[in-house]
């Protein structure tokens, strides 16, 4: 009998095989990145990352689990990536440096302007419970940083006491979103900064 996957005990693997198995989870980002994930086969990821059949078998035993560890590094990229500066967020000028380094990191993709977890909710979440799950795990944890940042900021009085930092936070994020959908189908960094200032703007009128 298969036990059920959340009482199962992860396997152990030696150096490397982590190599090898972070060498396909990188080849299946590149490759669900250009094809998408449906369109994308445990064989085109087996071809990306040079890997045999039953190597790659031996870690991913279906489309489903290799999809899961997609999500995991791509949100563990992002979260990196800005996790340090908004964790050091505590006013308007932060949230411009912030916004400086998004469009930035974005302008050096060749042009991929496409949010890394965006794109992957936009095509699993209606189709994948389980991934929908996660992304959502994710993007609350990206929320809650930036939630946390204007929340430093009104404590510290440089908002106005009755500045709410969820939903300040909630309303960034879908600046932030429209503007990676705006910058993708445009090919420009343009409309994202447009959105963003625009946020950023409405913030600064509740400083005090």
């Amino acid at each position: 009998m298969v036990e059920p996957e959340s009482t199962m005990k992860p396997v152990r693997l030696t150096a490397r095989g982590e190599a090898t198995r972070a060498r396909i989870v990188r080849a299946a980002v590149d490759v669900m990145t250009v094809k998408g994930v449906a369109a994308t086969t445990l064989d085109d990821v087996r071809a990306a990352s040079s890997t045999s059949k039953s190597q790659l078998y031996r870690h991913y035993a279906d489309k489903d689990a290799l999809v899961r560890d997609v999500i995991e590094h791509q949100a563990e990229d992002l979260l990196t990536a800005q996790g340090e500066q908004l964790r050091r967020l505590d006013s308007v000028s932060g949230l411009e440096r912030w916004r400086d380094a998004i469009i930035q990191r974005n302008t050096l993709r060749n042009r991929a302007y496409g949010c890394q977890l965006g794109s992957l909710a936009c095509e699993l979440s209606d189709q994948n419970e389980r991934a929908r799950s996660a992304l959502a795990g994710h993007f609350e944890t990206w929320r809650g940083l930036i939630a946390d940042g204007l929340r430093r900021m009104r404590d510290a009085g440089k908002l106005r006491c009755d500045a709410d930092p969820e939903r300040l936070a909630i309303g960034l994020m879908g600046a932030l979103e429209g503007g990676y959908l705006l910058a993708q189908t445009e090919g420009d960094i343009k409309s994202m900064r447009i959105a963003l200032d625009m946020a950023i703007d409405y913030i600064r009128t509740l400083e005090v």
